[in-house]
């Protein structure tokens, strides 16, 4: 009669390998699914895909922009808060828009010009598209749903807290700096 007797070490080796997928999915469950709000591909100001599953577990300032408005120069005060909060986990991302006035005109490529030369914009920008109810991207539309407050004007702000379950809406005359926008953006990154 034999027995079988195994090394502590090939015992671990074995524990190890059965339960590596496991260890895999417990992670990714730790890090949390991408949120309905950022589930979506659009495309970036030059054409290509973004995902913006990659802001899950991020702040995100999300802001409809166009370059000929009274409001144009709150690019400046965005990009700002960009730089100062990015490392802490805040990505602002312009969402262009045309619809109020008509005071985005231009191309992709004339807005991704004018938001680099004029004002140093590196956060990032989708395409054009629309913001208002009934013809709202995705995401501007789901920004509606949860704060039950649609974009009335260029530079209407929306901020999404790192697990996408809570937004706040700020109007388009709110200045990125606003301290009700600071203290918010804050809060959010030191929960």
């Amino acid at each position: 009669m034999s027995t079988f007797t195994m090394s502590t070490i090939t015992r671990r080796r074995l524990i190890a390998v059965l339960l590596l997928p496991f260890m895999g999915l417990m992670a990714s469950a730790a890090m949390g699914a991408c949120p309905d709000v950022l589930n979506h591909k659009l495309n970036s100001l030059d054409g290509e895909p973004m995902d913006l599953c990659e802001f899950s577990g991020k702040v995100v300032l999300a802001v409809n922009t166009a370059s000929y408005c009274g409001n144009t120069p709150q690019y400046e005060g965005l990009q700002a808060l960009y730089e100062k909060y990015r490392g802490r986990g805040l990505v602002v991302v312009g969402f262009p828009a045309n619809d109020f006035g008509y005071q985005e005109p231009g191309s992709n490529s004339e807005i991704r010009d004018f938001c680099e030369l004029t004002y140093g914009v590196e956060f990032p920008m989708v395409e054009k598209t629309s913001v208002v109810p009934g013809k709202a991207n995705p995401v501007f539309a789901e920004l509606t749903r949860m704060t039950d407050d649609a974009p009335e004007w260029n530079f209407h702000k929306y901020l999404l807290s790192r697990d996408g379950k809570r937004a706040f809406s700020y109007p388009a005359r709110m200045k990125p700096q606003n301290p009700k926008i600071v203290t918010q953006i804050e809060a959010l990154l030191n929960e």
